[in-house]
């Protein structure tokens, strides 16, 4: 008999099987695709940014939702851990701007590759094309998996490590939460997360392709302010996206995206109003003479100008020397609030991760075991977790993978030890 099933052969799947098997147990690994870490494949634009070179204190501050709930495995198998574990099983890494980390190589295969070698030496058995379509149980207790084609397989111990709904095309078809549920779990409502936004306006459609670095966007419900950041953002044809855009979508709950959501962009964070004011009184000084469109050329890219020009209201073809102070002063809040509508999210297709999933107050977070089922354990983004862009999704999945598989091969071997 197989000991202990996991289900999914992603960052958690994979990273639960090593350690169970590392730990001694006889560990079934099922995957529904035709290969492991599909989902890893694609990471970080093909890169795969395993993970962030943060401190501590920094890394829980990255994850948006339920935190204090990843204290235990983030303090049994850090980041830093994580990056020990791959440079010693021969996976070298880099650390690039904003402590993010990717193999050296740049090259995610290098990571699917470290870890499919690491499960060969520890004999873990793979099996591809394996859907399972629940989790057989007796008395609450776990006795293995029934498979999609009616198999059954037997076990002391599964873990669910399934993913969640984003790219569905990788095989996240929300499998481990119909699993869990009739496990008698709760599933906290999902949502697309670290997902582009549409906007209203069509002036995103005009700058698509544009890419500005250094901006500070705040996002808001109505009066409430849901985030508040700095860093990259892109235009597209559909609206927004780009690191900033995808942190910031983080905190849009489906609640918040019906109640007149908007982002204000700050395209000059580093200046105050009046030194921003001030800033423009030197250009204008100096181009007196000269037409308002071609004399703000030193403020924007090329392509944004005529753009701020068409909601400043005030006449490219003007004379500098006839704008008036109150047309100045709204040209000023115009680029420290442009204010853009949010209409909705491009969907699970296009988001990064899973909001919502299998409720954290259900599972042991010192163990990853499930409160209503004993063997039963998950891991990764089948739970209510997600952090930001950075590397920290993935921690989230290694983290309580290896705890998970851990804890997973440490009750199975209680079971063998007590007398029958």
């Amino acid at each position: 008999m197989c000991k202990v099933i996991i289900i999914g052969a992603g960052a958690a799947g994979m990273m639960a099987a090593y350690r169970a098997a590392q730990c001694g147990a006889r560990v079934l690994l099922l995957e529904k695709n035709e290969k492991a870490g599909k989902k890893i494949f694609i990471t970080g634009k093909g890169r795969c940014n395993l993970t962030n070179a943060c401190d501590r204190e920094n890394l829980f501050e990255n994850i948006v939702h339920n935190a204090k709930f990843l204290y235990s495995a983030f303090y049994h198998f850090s980041n830093y851990n994580v990056m020990d574990f791959f440079e010693q099983n021969g996976c070298r890494l880099k650390t690039e701007r904003g402590n993010r980390v990717f193999p050296l190589s740049d090259h995610s295969s290098d990571v699917i590759g470290t870890m499919e070698r690491l499960l060969k030496e520890k004999q873990v058995e793979i099996r591809y094309h394996a859907k399972v379509k629940e989790i057989l149980m007796s008395d609450n207790k776990v006795t293995g998996v029934m498979m999609k084609n009616g198999g059954k397989e037997a076990a002391d111990a599964v873990v669910i490590a399934t993913g969640g709904l984003s790219y569905p095309s990788t095989g996240s078809t929300g499998d481990g939460y119909r699993m869990a549920e009739k496990s008698g779990h709760t599933i906290v409502e999902t949502s697309p997360s670290l997902v582009p936004l549409e906007i209203r306006e069509s002036y995103p459609m005009r700058l698509q392709g544009l890419s500005l670095k250094n901006v500070r966007a705040c996002l808001y419900s109505g009066q409430r302010l849901l985030y508040e950041g700095f860093g990259e953002m892109l235009f597209t044809h559909f609206g927004v996206s780009g690191p900033l855009i995808l942190s910031a979508s983080s905190y849009l709950d489906k609640k918040a995206e019906n109640s007149n959501c908007f982002l204000t962009l700050d395209l000059k964070p580093a200046l105050t109003m009046e030194q921003l004011d001030q800033r423009i009184l030197r250009d204008f000084g100096g181009n007196q003479n000269k037409q308002f469109k071609n004399a703000i050329g030193g403020l924007f890219p090329a392509r944004l100008v005529p753009v701020m020009i068409e909601l400043s209201g005030i006449h490219p073809d003007k004379m500098i020397n006839k704008i008036t102070k109150e047309e100045r002063k709204k040209f000023v809040s115009l680029i420290k609030g442009w204010k853009l509508e949010i209409i909705g999210t491009r969907g699970y297709t296009e988001a990064i991760v899973t909001r919502g999933g299998v409720h954290v107050k259900e599972v042991n977070p010192a163990t990853m075991e499930s409160k209503k089922a004993k063997g039963l354990y998950f891991a990764g983004e089948v739970m209510d977790l997600d952090g930001l862009t950075g590397g920290f999704n993935l921690q989230i999945a290694w983290s309580t993978g290896y705890l998970a598989g851990e804890s997973a091969a440490a009750a199975v071997r209680k079971r063998q030890d007590v007398p029958s």
